[in-house]
């Protein structure tokens, strides 16, 4: 039996198309700050979160990152673990766990940060000015 193909071409779908350009732009990121500080993906992806906005919970980590609540709990414990986070427990709601990065996390933070932004610039020298701004539209009107 022959199947007809119903007309989906994975290497035009804009979906697929953006899911790959993502992960191959997180993987290279990734072997930056991977080997040095011994992040995955996701614990830098918590952190980088929680440098900008201490005193999160881990739903709120998970609406910040658009991450699924599995890898934000092992992230998480993975980073308490290594001394990178700082629970505390909400006065109001002993459930609701608030996290912020300890000194030795904010410490690893702060070396990250200019390799992501060295990262950006990287990336961003393969564009034009005009479509580094059109980039940012057309993200901006996708994420709409």
């Amino acid at each position: 039996m022959t199947r007809q193909n119903p007309g989906l071409n994975l290497k035009e779908f804009l979906p697929y198309r953006l899911s790959i350009v993502t992960n191959r732009i997180s993987a290279s990121f990734a072997r930056l700050y991977s080997e040095k500080f011994n992040l995955s993906i996701p614990e830098w992806r918590v952190m980088a979160v929680l440098g900008q906005q201490p005193g999160l919970s881990a739903d709120e980590v998970c609406s910040e990152t658009e991450m699924d609540k599995v890898p934000v709990s092992r992230a998480v414990t993975k980073l308490l673990d290594k001394g990178l986070l700082n629970r505390e427990f909400s006065g109001r709601d002993r459930r609701r766990s608030i996290l912020s990065l300890s000194e030795a996390g904010y410490g690893m933070y702060t070396q990250i940060v200019p390799l992501a932004l060295a990262y950006e610039v990287e990336l961003k020298a393969a564009l034009t000015g005009e479509e580094q701004t059109q980039l940012d539209v057309l993200l901006d009107k996708l994420s709409e």
